[in-house]
């Protein structure tokens, strides 16, 4: 007992003399302490959102064969279909932001404070490649708000609450550490660099705040990694960063977020390379191609080179090439260090928006073939940034289908490339069009996996 209490006060100690900028508990009252305070401040910020939408089922008598024989009958019945997350009030004017996922295809949304008031919400964004939506309620009076922390400089270690709706039960509060960044994999955007928590996140937290010790929001809970479906201690949100620009393209009038790029393709670093290049640990991200006339090749860069930082925040894998810009303002100019020929170098950017050259042409097919109701597009830098597409590809993609009229064999699908029909390669929507008139034999395309089939039309 008396070595524990040795230990414990040289921990105390220890955690004293840290320097303040570790952001660590400055003293054991603070380490003793109750959050209560905290949470009082912060958790009528936090709201509860409710989604309902309509749905019709299907009745067997919609089928066009069994209407031949009994006529047309009433269509199938509809029921209430519901959902339930959370959000964070982020403007007093009645500003807040969630999970797409939350919202996503809902007729109805509703937000309720944490006083109970309610309040009929509209969509103003909605970003399916971060999976945030920010939403408008209107409000006499001043809403409760949180400040943003610089995501940015968490740490490992550092305490955070997650607080959110879980189940439907109620606001509810929990606590646990950072315990990893920049988590790549996650499966839940496009832009995939998460603040991993092993605070409690369980469904219904999504679209939650996770604060830190100073009150402010760190990030936006988001997914849980789990086999059963609840919290197994990896939770994940999404940086305040992230949902800073999203946050600002809503209040600007954006309907869609408008993100810089610096007009690289690279790969991550393994150890083989790193050992080639004389790096110290596999670190950065190998410029593999870069887009002609682009930022990166305006300021010098070439392929080869290893990144190393950008705008002061380092480069570990190649996803930071998209998602450091990406939380940058258009027109910014940022410092990026890099390697090349074993030496360290620096040069200044200025982010720019990804051109859309070809223009898109969004085209509606229609006609007597067998891709009618298909919606085709040329991609451009702009395009692939949109759906979350190499930056760099080429060519004419499906960018939806209208199921009401689409023929149920045709053989794409969203985002297959079209890359050639009866032989002849397609490169523009001009192309296509002019095939579908001849009428389509053979068509060749590219799935999302990247897997390239051919298909015989009869």
């Amino acid at each position: 007992m008396r070595a524990f209490a040795i230990v414990t006060t040289l921990l105390i100690a220890a955690i004293g003399t840290a320097d303040a900028q570790t952001r660590q508990p400055r003293t054991d009252i603070e380490l003793r302490a109750t959050y209560a305070p905290l949470v009082e401040a912060t958790a009528p910020a936090v709201v509860n959102i409710f989604t309902s939408r309509t749905v019709q089922t299907r009745s067997v008598f919609d089928d066009p064969f069994f209407s031949q024989f009994f006529g047309q009958r009433p269509g199938g019945r509809t029921r209430q279909q519901t959902s339930l997350g959370s959000g964070v009030i982020l403007a007093s004017d009645g500003i807040i932001v969630t999970n797409n996922h939350v919202i996503d295809g809902m007729d109805e949304i509703k937000v309720v404070l944490a006083d109970r008031r309610e309040f009929e919400a509209t969509l103003l964004l909605a970003d399916e490649q971060t999976d945030l939506a920010i939403l408008k309620v209107e409000t006499p009076d001043p809403l409760p708000t949180l400040r943003f922390a610089d995501s940015d400089e968490a740490k490992v270690g550092d305490i955070v609450l997650a607080i959110g709706n879980p189940f439907g039960v109620g606001q509810t509060v929990t606590s646990g550490i950072v315990s990893a960044l920049s988590r790549t994999n996650v499966s839940m955007s496009d832009f995939q660099f998460f603040i991993q928590t092993d605070a409690a996140i369980n469904p219904g937290n999504s679209g939650g705040a996770l604060i830190d010790v100073d009150g402010n929001l760190l990030g936006v809970n988001t997914a849980i990694y789990s086999r059963s479906g609840g919290s197994n201690g990896v939770g994940f949100a999404i940086p305040g960063s992230v949902v800073q620009r999203v946050l600002a393209s809503a209040v600007g009038g954006e309907t869609v977020v408008r993100r810089p790029w610096i007009g690289v393709l690279g790969s991550d670093v393994n150890a083989s390379i790193a050992t080639a290049l004389g790096l110290d640990r596999p670190r950065g991200a190998l410029i593999n191609r870069l887009f002609d006339g682009g930022p990166a090749e305006r300021a010098g860069l070439e392929e080869g080179d290893v990144i190393l930082s950008i705008a002061g925040q380092d480069v570990q894998d190649a996803d930071a090439l998209r998602y450091r810009p990406a939380t940058r303002e258009v027109g910014e100019t940022v410092e990026i260090r890099y390697l090349r020929e074993g030496k360290e170098r620096r040069s200044r950017v200025k982010l720019a928006l990804p051109p859309e050259d070809p223009k898109r042409d969004l085209t509606l097919l229609r006609g007597e073939h067998i891709l009618t109701g298909v919606t085709i597009a040329n991609l451009s830098p702009a395009l692939n940034e949109e759906l979350g597409r190499n930056p760099f590809d080429r060519g004419v993609v499906v960018t939806s289908l209208d199921r009401r009229v689409v023929n149920r064999r045709v053989p794409v699908r969203e985002q297959y490339l079209i890359l050639d029909i009866n032989g002849e390669a397609m490169e523009t929507v001009g192309d296509v069009q002019r095939a579908v008139k001849k009428g389509v034999q053979t068509i060749t395309v590219r799935n999302t996996r990247g897997r390239t089939s051919t298909y015989r039309i009869r």
